[in-house]
């Protein structure tokens, strides 16, 4: 009844309902004045022709018998005026009657009622008792995957749709939305936004710039996370109360960076555990290649632990009967000191000095190239847009203009000798068959693309990229790590690393009787109790109460997980 009510009450108070309504009674106005006119004339006719007198009632009841084609025949003319009048009124009829005032309806009462019940389908509040959710903006690209991240972990959210038909369908697949303005105090009151976890600004910069200075007269202390498409924007964010500023395009253009092979082999550092460093380290014309991991002898020799293994976009778990390929990238924990025995023990293998080949000068390029130079890695970059030529000129001096698939300017720009190729146009189509082109061009080729769609990473992949990223990835991987205080780990598109509580179910099990790789493909990279910290641990260790497991792996294993071990525990 309250819901109905509520639809009531929206559809009787909109503006143009009431116009719909005034326009319908208009017309059943003028069709009471011609029934009212045609029993008129059928009496006169009746009358004064027929010789015959009936009341004014059977009137009525002739003129909408004959207007609705049900035709009873118990009252009939004889007179041919009588019948060139039954005509009229029958064909009015159909006209008024059977097209006319259906439609009428339809369009001026039932539509309007049925648009009401859709725009307030979704709720326009959250429960009187939430509290410690995040709020989200905009349903994005980014969303459906930091919604199931967010699921995984147990926090609440709500997503802002201003418009009350995507709010209805949101809200029909399951999504927590509700219907309300993005740049309205109401719309956040109604969120209970003062006693949220978090907001996520991840709107146009202008929008996200408008969406902060509203939260914080509403809620002076509550974190606000802006994503900043571009770089002038961070400060603006900023001062209009964002507690974060997560510039996407400029981070993937880094990250991506951080992938490329050159100069010589080399790990890299994609993330920190406590006092370890996270690294990736690919295996092209090294020594540890062709090898099983315990033949590599790595830990005994620098102290480093692998525990992952990258092969083609494929995680496998760091086994030490894992034969590893050219091919292969891994994921490596250590400290400095232990990362830098390695990099000096591979010093002199893979050595490529010729630049590295970046294609796309768009935001995304210009960072991936400013920050190759930053580390004094020579870059050459192609980009079609003359327009864009200044912009790049800044960072380079080594650029092609024209189209990265002709093969004249690729050989000019040196991919025949260059150690890598950055992919970094914004089109997955564009980046997957530059990718196999290059791959074609220079099997020995490191290449390293960014995709924007999650369905493309298998294609991606199978025409020859080493590594992908996306900027939705890294979104929901640097939001998730402000939102649990963790420091930002970039994996790879769709993986992450895990942290949880030891689930009761498996206290007091050895590692390899939990089964946690086996059913789940999570890889137990750590355990953490009362401060001390086992990398790669064996599989005779024993799951403790109390202990933190840190585990490797993408947002559907760790689901299944939470299923399988949290749930029952």
């Amino acid at each position: 009844m309250k819901f109905l009510s509520t639809q009531l009450s929206y559809f009787l108070t909109d503006r143009q309902v009431k116009r719909n309504v005034r326009a319908l009674l208009k017309y059943l106005a003028f069709l009471i004045v011609v029934v009212a006119v045609y029993s008129i004339i059928f009496h006169l006719i009746m009358l004064h022709i027929e010789g015959k007198n009936y009341s004014w009632i059977t009137g009525v009841y002739w003129t909408l018998t004959v207007m609705s084609t049900l035709g009873f025949g118990d009252i009939t003319f004889h007179s041919d005026v009588g019948r060139i009048f039954s005509m009229v009124v029958l064909l009015s009829g159909i006209v008024l009657l059977l097209i006319v005032l259906p439609f009428a309806f339809i369009r001026f009462f039932y539509a309007p009622w049925l648009e009401a019940q859709i725009r307030m389908r979704a709720p326009r509040s959250v429960p009187d008792e939430t509290k410690g959710h995040v709020v989200i903006c905009k349903y994005d690209t980014m969303s459906p995957e930091l919604i199931k991240r967010l699921k995984v972990i147990g926090v609440p959210y709500f997503v802002i749709e201003p418009d009350p038909h995507v709010a209805a369908g949101l809200h029909e697949e399951g999504v927590s939305v509700v219907a309300g303005e993005v740049d309205s105090n109401k719309t956040y009151e109604a969120l209970r936004v003062p006693h949220a976890r978090m907001v996520l600004a991840n709107r146009e910069d202008t929008v996200n710039t408008n969406i902060a200075l509203t939260i914080r007269a509403v809620a002076p202390d509550v974190p606000i996370v802006s994503i900043a498409n571009y770089e002038d924007s961070i400060d603006i964010l900023e001062f209009s109360g964002s507690t974060h500023v997560l510039p996407l395009k400029k981070w993937l253009g880094e990250q991506l960076a951080n992938r490329i092979k050159a100069v010589r082999a080399q790990s890299h550092v994609v993330g920190r555990y406590k006092d370890l460093l996270i690294a990736e380290l690919p295996l092209h014309n090294t020594p540890l290649s062709n090898r099983t991991i315990r033949d590599t002898r790595l830990r005994s020799r620098t102290g480093i632990s692998i525990v992952a293994v990258w092969e083609q976009g494929v995680l496998l778990p760091a086994h030490p009967d894992v034969l590893l390929s050219d091919a292969c990238v891994l994921t490596v924990v250590g400290t400095a000191s232990q990362l830098s025995e390695l990099d000096s023990l591979l010093a002199d293998y893979d050595v490529n000095p010729n630049p590295v080949l970046v294609i796309g000068g768009g935001k995304v390029g210009r960072a991936a190239a400013q920050a190759l130079k930053n580390k004094d890695i020579p870059v050459h970059l192609i980009e079609r847009d003359q327009n864009l030529h200044r912009r790049i000129a800044e960072i380079l001096d080594d650029i092609f203009i024209g189209d990265a698939a002709d093969h004249a300017l690729l050989m000019r720009a040196g991919l025949r000798e260059a150690p890598s190729v950055l992919l970094t146009t914004n089109d997955d189509a564009m980046n997957i068959y530059l990718t196999s082109y290059c791959r074609h061009l220079n099997p020995e080729l490191h290449i390293v693309s960014r995709i924007n769609y999650e369905r493309n990473m298998e294609s991606i992949h199978r025409a020859g990229a080493n590594f992908v990223l996306s900027s939705d990835s890294l979104g929901v991987s640097a939001f998730l790590s402000l939102l649990q205080g963790k420091e930002l780990v970039v994996l790879g598109e769709g993986f992450d690393l895990f942290y949880v509580s030891l689930p009761g179910s498996l206290e007091g099990k050895k590692l390899a009787e939990s089964g946690i790789g086996a059913h789940t493909g999570l890889n137990v990279i750590a355990i953490q109790q009362d401060g001390h910290v086992v990398t790669n641990p064996p599989a005779s260790t024993t799951l403790s109460a109390g202990c933190e497991l840190v585990m490797l792996g993408n947002a559907d294993q760790r689901e299944e997980f939470a299923e399988l071990y949290e749930m029952t525990g």
